[in-house]
């Protein structure tokens, strides 16, 4: 290997690179022993001169250096093809039979800055730092060689390429797409816009909760609120719900979901409407001074997009998740169960927990806790990277 340019660390930065968090910020960096280009490969030391890892360099970025490895490594395309195996290997013991998933996910499988999905025979692949955005086609590559996919697409439009200098980049990348892909979830037909629909196409990171909580709706009337694609009401339906009634702010998004459960012969059980969901549940919980609300729902799912991109906005976000179980509390009857998700990282499980009981003490409920939720195994968890985990949910069941 080439002599590679050092970024050296401030003193006391260390630790948390050995520990295994691949983010250096420039506040870290004490200085670089040569001049770097943006996007190289650079070998990362301590203050002393000891190495700790090799990593991709960018000076515009506040994250400097996104840390590959602890050793010196190659990034060409035997080394994506390793990291990418190894990615595929850990789906397949944990999601066996999946055929749809995450295949990497970024920081989770020590790539930090690419994710990769797969939506049966169609690949999507996000690049969301300089150094993986320049090595693409040795990517594209070894996903190739690994897959032999019918389509690879290209979903480049996260606001975090903004900070690596990086603009908008979507589309066909390989191979022939002609509409929608289909694809399987436990056993479900769902169509896929990879092209133009939600993130990568599809919210893969709750396919084993679709499945935990539709346990929890045999006989039941469910509410799915922000039900996007249906994932939720749909699996709920399958699982013996009496009805199921679907509701998302976007019309596209509630019309797709209806086309999934015309595909699933579940469409008898189902009802939908375009709604912001804030506005329906304010709707059928204001009453008159002497008037109650009555209770008709037995599962209530409330899986919204995030309500923070970041710290300071937490304040209001908490605020939104109150709001939306309070009035969901006040709409399920006794013994009926509130499943309810939290996508952002800046609201942990605790403090999204205490949310929920608050409103809980406003709407006089008592709830027990009757399951815990966390992301599927295709968003693997590293614990001393906490960005890793970010989603969490909860079902309560109403005492009284």
């Amino acid at each position: 290997m080439q002599s590679l340019p050092t970024v050296l660390l401030r003193p006391g930065e260390a630790d948390r690179i050995l520990a295994g968090h691949p983010w250096i910020y420039h506040g870290s960096v004490l200085r670089l022993t040569q001049p770097a280009a943006d996007g190289e490969l650079v070998q990362v030391k301590d203050h002393r001169q000891r190495f700790l890892g090799t990593g991709f360099y960018n000076s515009k970025s506040k994250i400097n250096v996104r840390v590959l490895s602890l050793d010196r490594i190659e990034p060409n395309q035997a080394f994506f093809e390793e990291r990418i195996r190894a990615a595929l290997a850990l789906r397949q013991k944990h999601l066996p039979g999946a055929t749809s998933f995450r295949v990497v996910n970024a920081e989770s499988d020590f790539l930090s800055g690419l994710i990769v999905d797969k939506y049966e025979d169609v690949l999507v692949v996000q690049t969301s730092s300089l150094g993986m955005d320049q090595r693409k086609p040795m990517i594209l590559a070894a996903l190739q060689a690994i897959f032999g996919p019918r389509a690879i697409v290209e979903r480049n439009e996260v606001a975090s390429r903004k900070f690596e200098g990086l603009a908008d980049a979507n589309g066909l990348l390989a191979g022939v797409l002609d509409g929608p892909v289909p694809i399987m979830l436990n056993g479900l037909r769902f169509e896929v816009d990879v092209l133009g629909g939600h993130k990568t196409g599809l919210y893969l990171d709750q396919q084993v909760n679709y499945r935990r909580v539709a346990e929890l709706a045999k006989g039941a009337q469910v509410l799915d609120c922000f039900s996007f694609h249906g994932g939720f009401g749909l699996h709920a339906a399958r699982a013996g719900a009496a009805h199921v009634h679907l509701i998302d702010q976007s019309a596209e998004a509630i019309a797709a979901a209806m086309r999934n459960a015309a595909a699933n012969n579940l469409a008898e059980q189902c009802s939908s409407e375009a709604a912001n969901v804030f506005d329906w549940l304010k709707s059928h919980t204001v009453t008159t001074p002497h008037e109650k609300v009555v209770p008709r729902w037995d599962l209530i799912v409330l899986d919204p997009p995030s309500f923070t991109r970041n710290r300071a906005s937490v304040p209001d976000a908490l605020r939104g998740y109150k709001e939306i179980h309070l009035r969901a509390l006040k709409l399920l009857k006794t013994g009926g169960t509130l499943a309810t998700f939290c996508c952002s990282h800046h609201v942990d499980a605790g403090l999204f927990r205490d949310t929920l009981l608050s409103a809980a003490f406003d709407a006089r409920r008592i709830l027990r806790q009757v399951a815990t939720y966390s992301h599927s195994p295709d968003h693997p968890i590293i614990p001393m990277i906490p960005e890793t985990e970010y989603l969490k949910g909860f079902a309560f069941e109403v005492v009284r």
